[in-house]
């Protein structure tokens, strides 16, 4: 397959971007919105949790289906039910409702986002395909940086539902973006697995030591992400009293620190691999995650001492998920989209997780989410070093 590289960066950099603008474009109206349904913003966050799970799941089921039946089929029926279902949450009276339908749309989104990392796999390969996934990740965070602007700006124009109708509208942009500039990357003559030899490839892929080390990698740091996305919009909003028009400044000042780390990332790949970055990353996240704690622990943590160490913790995932996703599929080249698969419904499974646990309890303090974020680096830091320490460097 010869495709220019930026080329293909930005088509999947745009698709991927609905995953993010899905869930940090309205994390401003998250008190507008729990108002709608008549129900407390920890208890709204939980939307979060119901969209990371249909993620999850959209994922894990698309995963083979575009092994099976092609990028672009899975990509454009994924984009029709995320319209479909961004639509509907705009009559939502319920909070029931609410987490029914953020579950549906975000089947539609993991059908999406799967293909991303497939695609790149079946267009390059090794560093080259590093590269790429770094300068996709690097376009692709521009969508969080954007995201709770443009969610501020729609809210201030109108109310929450506006930005639903935004995701319904950018899903039908990339319908025909897609339809016409992305041809299919997936090779015709590749193998088509059966059900069984689906069940079959997920095992092989569990049952993989160091392809499992990648992936919890990889998992584990997002999880830390959105423990802190989830508990955002209460503490920055009202335990640090920021306002609604400040706090998509705030937010976005994580986003240019993985920027500048995807750039970090791009340039340290000419002489360092792929698994010494992730290696340097996940030690970096760990020591993010230590300050907070201490930080908490003695008091002193204000809004001018969480931001920095937050940017640190999160704008190391330019050294991460690039590098972890490559060294995966490097491993499962033959089966690209069912590794992504099974490595995105874990990611965001973990990450459903955390988002739970840090609002379930309704604890008015930081200590739930940095607790959070140093388990999880904790976790990703031991998985790689235990599971993926014989990688070839």
């Amino acid at each position: 397959m010869s495709l220019n590289p930026r080329r293909v960066a930005l088509l999947v950099a745009a698709n991927t971007a609905l995953a993010p603008f899905a869930i940090d474009a309205y994390l401003p109206a998250m008190q507008s919105l729990a108002a709608s349904v008549g129900a407390s913003v920890h208890h709204t966050e939980l939307s979060l949790s119901s969209f990371l799970v249909g993620f999850a799941v959209g994922q894990l089921v698309c995963g083979p289906l575009s092994d099976r039946l092609g990028r672009k089929p899975v990509l454009l029926g994924g984009q029709v039910v995320f319209m479909l279902a961004s639509l509907a949450i705009i009559f939502v009276n319920t909070l029931p409702e609410l987490l029914v339908l953020r579950f549906v749309q975000a089947l539609g989104g993991g059908a999406c986002v799967v293909n991303s990392a497939a695609i790149v796999r079946d267009c390059f390969s090794g560093r080259e395909a590093a590269k790429v996934m770094s300068t996709m990740a690097m376009i692709l965070m521009l969508a969080p940086l954007a995201a709770p602007a443009v969610g501020s700006l729609l809210l201030y124009l109108a109310d929450w539902w506006l930005i639903f109708l935004f995701l319904a509208v950018y899903a039908l942009f990339l319908m025909w973006l897609l339809s016409v500039h992305l041809p299919e990357t997936r090779a015709p003559d590749l193998p088509v697995a059966s059900p069984r030899q689906v069940l079959c490839n997920y095992a092989s892929v569990l049952t993989d030591r160091r392809a499992m080390g990648y992936i919890l990698a990889t998992s584990m740091a997002f999880a830390g992400i959105f423990a802190f996305v989830t508990s955002s919009p209460f503490l920055y909003l009202e335990y640090y009293g920021l306002s609604p028009a400040i706090y998509p400044l705030v937010f976005g000042a994580n986003v240019l620190v993985m920027v500048m780390s995807n750039r970090l990332n791009i340039h340290l790949l000419r002489k360092r691999s792929p698994q010494q970055n992730l290696r340097l990353g996940l030690a970096i996240q760990w020591f993010a995650g230590v300050g907070l704690v201490i930080l908490v622990a003695s008091g002193r943590d204000t809004i001018y001492t969480v931001v920095p160490l937050v940017m640190m913790f999160l704008g190391v995932m330019g050294l991460i998920s690039p590098n972890a996703i490559t060294s995966l599929l490097d491993r499962f080249s033959h089966m690209s989209a069912t590794a992504t698969a099974l490595q995105g419904c874990i990611q965001f499974s973990l990450g459903a997780l955390v988002g739970v646990l840090v609002t379930a309890f309704e604890i008015d303090s930081a200590w739930p989410m940095v607790l959070a974020m140093i388990a999880v680096a904790t976790i990703g830091n031991l998985a790689l070093r235990v599971l993926a320490r014989e990688s070839d460097d």
